[in-house]
């Protein structure tokens, strides 16, 4: 099965998620052009993170209104899974894929380290090989990271089980220390209405072979290659 990875000018994550997929058995990644116009005969999409078109006027802004979006967004609409990290997380809410925004760091600096994140839901289709309250060890790099949304915006997150994963200690407590970016409610990643597009901050292809360090990431690709090898069998 194919899974397209997204390039825009900027990105830098796109060969790293394009690695992490070339491990699984039986994925194709193929690169798709920010000028493409289709996605052609895909399983899944990916956004990768880096900073599309320089971050100009606010990360994924520009990105958004890229050609391929618009075939990102009919694919996401129709079902199909998508998966935005770190940039591309930012891009799926401008594109209002997802809900919220991504803004400066309470930092106010770059975040580049490795964080523990908390599994709260394995009811999507990305996160099926972990278990709920897992903590997984993945690295962030980013200066945009804060999550912010409405109030009741978030308190619809909560009630309806869309918050994925939560910035955590390693043993799963929910600390201000443990929170990198200031993010509300402590959110790294949350999935739309349907369960079917995610975005996440941490970086799961940045953790996917022991030679690299932390190999907590694979789960998530293997959940995805998982939920798309069962819907191609039914």
């Amino acid at each position: 099965m194919k899974i397209a990875v997204i390039t825009f000018p900027g990105s830098n994550c796109d060969h790293d998620c394009y690695r992490a997929l070339k491990l699984l058995d039986g994925v194709t990644p193929e690169f798709r052009w920010h000028r493409d116009t289709s996605l052609g005969d895909v399983a899944a999409v990916i956004l990768p993170g880096g900073f599309s078109y320089g971050d100009y006027l606010r990360a994924g802004a520009i990105a958004r209104f890229s050609p391929i979006m618009d075939a990102v967004v009919e694919f996401a609409e129709a079902g199909g899974p998508v998966v935005g990290i770190c940039n591309g997380f930012q891009v799926l809410c401008e594109a209002g894929l997802l809900p919220g925004a991504l803004v400066r760091n309470e930092s106010l600096r770059f975040q580049s380290h490795p964080v523990h994140i908390r599994v709260e839901t394995t009811r999507t289709p990305f996160t099926s090989e972990y278990e709920e309250g897992q903590v997984l060890r993945i690295p962030i790099a980013h200066g945009e990271g804060n999550y912010h949304a409405e109030p009741e915006v978030l308190a619809e997150l909560e009630g309806t089980d869309r918050i994925v994963f939560r910035y955590s200690t390693a043993d799963g407590k929910l600390t201000p220390e443990a929170n990198p970016n200031g993010s509300a409610h402590h959110i790294a990643g949350i999935v739309n209405e349907h369960r079917n597009v995610l975005g996440m901050m941490p970086h799961p292809e940045r953790a996917v072979e022991e030679l690299l360090g932390p190999t907590d990431g694979r789960g998530l690709f293997q959940s995805l290659r998982n939920h798309l090898t069962a819907g191609a069998t039914t």
